[in-house]
């Protein structure tokens, strides 16, 4: 049987992180058994701002690294044929008309029953069910007939989705059913939370793809960290590369419990891919990354800052802050600063004759002799005043990327007002 799965997320203006989650579990699954993966847009109008959502979403998961099959669907395509199959329903007595809505006969006895492959065999009683509308009476499908009516005419092997979804599993079972058609594999994967144990939303903090590029977090480390909310190939390995992810990713070690969105270790593992990068290449990243945002500093200086930061920052986001003293004035704290050893700095200094990181650092580090104080006191109080803070990127490259000129017209300023 040749796998064909789907991703179903309805237009509401971004695409949430859990979402893209269980997408990647769906695209991974595909790719990894060499099937199809398509796109299906949960929409029941056609307004300029479902328009603008599916933009959003298309981007986001082409950004990811997330390509699907075929050309996007939309659920409103189908509502013809929903409305035709409902009929023939209703000629069936399988299904009545109510008030102008069409309803389906749910059982009454026994139980709906399917064997999930993650969290195993699931029943509902057939009880409980009351007849389910599936047209409303402006002749509109509703969810749990659309969605099942259209796994059933594109040949979906596999639904795979979040845990939310186990209660409209029954019905769409019966729905297929009376379709006369053979339900798909269900797999229901946990539903990903904040640490607190709720379900992840924007109180947690960043939430859409939009916003975690915007931070500067790269494609692959985000796609790694999501693939591992809710799996796990052995429990030990954690950096995998998009090719390893879709070679090693099964359903049968996708966990049953909620999977818990830890900010900090998306931090360390986008931090794992951005200092394995090549310096180029991490360089242009830099570069796009400022171009995106709308700041225009100089390309080649921000070039020549990469390899000081690469080390030292955890996502692109951080650069502005971390080196834009490179690029802009800079208004140092005068608690940090010391009139002495600054002027002392600026008279070593002023003798470099090749401005380099190899002769500051000869010059600094001679001054430190000639004042019989250690570097960490001397070079505090210079790098405060060049840079503007006390963390920075190594002080001798970043006094030889300012200039000559700049460098030292910033420690006579800091000293003229420590």
């Amino acid at each position: 049987m040749s796998v064909r799965v789907r991703m179903a997320p309805s237009p509401t203006g971004f695409l949430h992180i859990g979402g893209v989650r269980t997408f990647l579990f769906n695209w991974l699954y595909a790719r990894g058994r060499g099937g199809e993966c398509l796109l299906r847009i949960e929409n029941t109008d056609t307004s300029r701002e479902v328009a603008e959502s599916v933009e959003q979403i298309e981007r986001s998961l082409r950004w990811l690294g997330i390509e699907w099959d075929g050309a996007t669907r939309f659920q409103l395509d189908g509502a013809e044929r929903c409305r035709a199959e409902a009929a023939r329903l209703v000629a069936e007595g399988k299904a009545y008309e109510d008030g102008g809505a069409v309803r389906i006969r749910m059982p009454r006895e026994g139980v709906i029953d399917w064997d999930d492959a993650v969290k195993g065999h699931i029943e509902f009683p057939a009880a409980e069910l009351e007849d389910m509308v599936i047209l409303r009476s402006d002749g509109r499908p509703v969810y749990n007939f659309a969605s099942p009516v259209d796994d059933w005419v594109d040949g979906i092997t596999h639904v795979i989705r979040g845990d939310d979804h186990v209660s409209n599993t029954p019905k769409q079972i019966v729905v297929l059913r009376a379709l006369g058609a053979e339900p798909p594999v269900y797999a229901h994967v946990p539903n990903v939370n904040g640490e607190d144990g709720r379900k992840l939303s924007k109180r947690h903090g960043a939430v859409s793809v939009d916003e975690f590029r915007a931070a500067g977090y790269v494609a692959p480390a985000l796609m790694n960290f999501l693939a591992l909310l809710g799996w796990a190939p052995d429990g030990e390995t954690t950096i995998m590369s998009r090719d390893e992810l879709i070679e090693r990713f099964t359903l049968e070690r996708v966990g049953v419990s909620p999977a818990t969105f830890d900010y900090a270790k998306l931090d360390w593992m986008n931090g794992v891919y951005l200092r394995e990068m090549p310096v180029d290449a991490y360089a242009g990243a830099l570069v796009a990354f400022l171009r995106e945002r709308g700041i225009d500093w100089d390309e080649s200086r921000v070039r020549a800052a990469a390899p000081l930061v690469q080390e030292k920052i955890g996502r692109l986001g951080e650069f502005p802050d971390f080196a834009g003293f490179l690029f802009h004035d800079v208004e140092p704290d005068p608690s940090l600063l010391d009139e002495r050893l600054l002027r002392a700095a600026e008279k070593a200094l002023d003798g470099v004759a090749e401005w380099n990181a190899a002769e500051i650092e000869a010059a600094l580090k001679g001054l430190c002799e000639d004042l019989g104080e250690k570097p960490r006191t001397v070079f505090g109080p210079i790098r405060v005043a060049v840079t503007g803070s006390r963390i920075s990127p190594g002080l001798y490259e970043s006094l030889e990327l300012l200039g000559r000129d700049v460098a030292l017209a910033r420690i006579r300023a800091g000293a003229a007002v420590a």
